[in-house]
């Protein structure tokens, strides 16, 4: 089901950070440098390692469309690299000249954001590399950051247990207390949910030194702004945790403790898929691929792991309670009605049972048939409908064909066959995607946000992985 495909040792100290682009893997250490590597074969690049740091390197990441690399350190300051040459781009010093623990880039690629350990939290233009915006957190150092999916706004945690969330032009929108003894990690779904045409909903996970694993909502309304809430805790390790990532779909969660395990979870149900004990020292990282099922842990034991996931096992880790049977045709009304509450839609089930809505014909709805059949006058809550409705036939077409998520095109929902990487950091079929900038301008299937180029690479670590795919399950 998950199995140890390769074990990376080239660092000479502990393994702080590692990082996916759609092509390479980055990892970070306490020995100074930053190391990148091939996701075909797992090479270590030419002009790696990354050397420039005069102190140890606490974390890296990517740009979305992976072309840019920054790592940030000790030594107060926050690099740019050129991951196609190691070269640097940009140097840029803390202001305070604190050492800087965390950055991040927003979804957008406008945008960096460090965190250094006097609190402050410094934005920068990624284009002009030059200070946007600075803050500071009231106490602790800040160790930990993520953006929304949206970009709109981004949290902060802090060593003395602070999740802060801040707007896109640095201004502190909320404070809260979130674990007793500092926060370690936190990070953002790339699946934002929507209820309604006026509340949009993100998920939040920290994790931090009382070894627990937090589950909060974030949610914005245009009446009361943003709200941070506490939805549930996650239980499994036995020390403090000190890394947790979502999976690119949003439906699994890793997390690394000081228990020299590493623990998978369902984000739906909250179970525990897989436990996983190969390190012989603390797990301070992990990270999940964007486009492919890998996922990478590192450790003070100075070594990065790769584990593979096999997809067949992992179609029913998006399987969720919400989901009466495995077959949405087989749906009844009572089914259809309990989806729809589950979607926030609960004002539509007297109106669906009326018209004897069953899974059959759930399936084939359209917006037609919701305007002219059903009498739904709202454009946007039909617009809610189709795209939950389109959710639903996407897990019905996974489900049958078997055919992992991370394989399918998002504007075609086929297999994809030249697979491409757009600026926005999704893969996409390309002549899908080249006829989409041709007659949708220049904005993101993904995200609706303005594409900063309309350059496409090719991603063969992608069709490699779906040509070897296709070879196990076409014979």
């Amino acid at each position: 089901m998950v199995k140890l495909i390769h074990t990376l040792a080239d660092h000479d100290d502990d393994v702080n950070c590692c990082a996916f682009s759609s092509a390479l893997l980055a990892t970070c250490s306490l020995d100074k440098t930053i190391r990148l590597y091939s996701l075909s074969d797992f090479s270590e690049l030419p002009h790696s390692p990354l050397k420039f740091h005069t102190y140890a390197v606490h974390c890296c990441c990517f740009s979305p469309s992976g072309h840019i690399l920054a790592s940030c350190s000790t030594d107060g300051t926050t690099v740019l690299w050129n991951t196609e040459n190691g070269q640097t781009l940009a140097v840029m010093e803390q202001p305070s000249g604190s050492p800087v623990r965390v950055c991040q880039f927003s979804p957008d690629s406008t945008c960096l954001v460090s965190g250094a350990a006097d609190g402050t939290v410094v934005m920068w233009n990624a284009q002009s590399y030059k200070l946007y915006r600075c803050g500071s957190v009231k106490d602790g150092s800040l160790v930990a950051c993520a953006f929304s999916p949206t970009g709109t706004l981004f949290v902060t945690g802090s060593s003395c247990g602070d999740l802060t969330l801040w707007d896109d032009k640095m201004r502190c929108l909320h404070s809260e207390k979130a674990h007793d003894l500092g926060i370690t990690c936190c990070d953002f779904s790339s699946q934002p949910i929507s209820d309604g045409e006026q509340t949009h909903f993100f998920r939040l996970a920290s994790c931090g030194q009382d070894c627990q694993i937090k589950m909060w909502v974030v949610s914005f309304t245009h009446v009361s702004g943003f709200e941070l809430k506490y939805k549930s805790t996650l239980s499994g390790h036995s020390a403090p945790v000190l890394a947790c990532a979502f999976s690119h779909n949003g439906q699994m969660l890793v997390s690394g403790s000081v228990d020299k395990s590493v623990i998978v979870y369902d984000t739906n149900t909250e179970n525990i898929l897989y436990t996983l004990t190969q390190h012989t020292r603390y797990v301070t990282t992990c990270a999940f691929a964007p486009n492919i099922l890998l996922l990478a842990t590192g450790s003070m034991d100075k070594t990065v792991n790769i584990w593979q996931f096999d997809p067949e096992a992992l179609c029913q880790a998006g399987s969720t309670e919400d989901q009466p049977k495995q077959f949405i045709e087989d749906w009844s009304e009572d089914d259809v009605s309990a989806w729809l509450c589950a979607q926030g839609l609960e004002d539509l089930t007297g109106l669906f049972k009326m018209n004897n809505i069953d899974g059959r014909e759930l399936l084939n709805l359209t917006k037609e048939s919701l305007a002219d059949d059903l009498k739904i006058e709202s454009l946007g809550l039909r617009s809610k409908v189709l795209r939950k409705i389109e959710e639903l036939r996407t897990k019905v077409k996974t489900l049958s064909s078997g055919v992992p998520d991370e394989f399918i095109c998002p504007i075609t929902r086929e297999l994809m066959k030249e697979p491409v990487i757009a600026s926005d950091g999704y893969s996409y079929e390309k002549e899908a995607m080249e006829n989409w900038i041709s007659k949708k301008k220049r904005t993101s299937p993904m995200t609706n946000l303005v594409l900063p180029s309309v350059v496409l690479i090719p991603n063969r670590t992608l069709k490699m992985a779906i040509n070897r795919w296709l070879e196990t399950h076409q014979k």
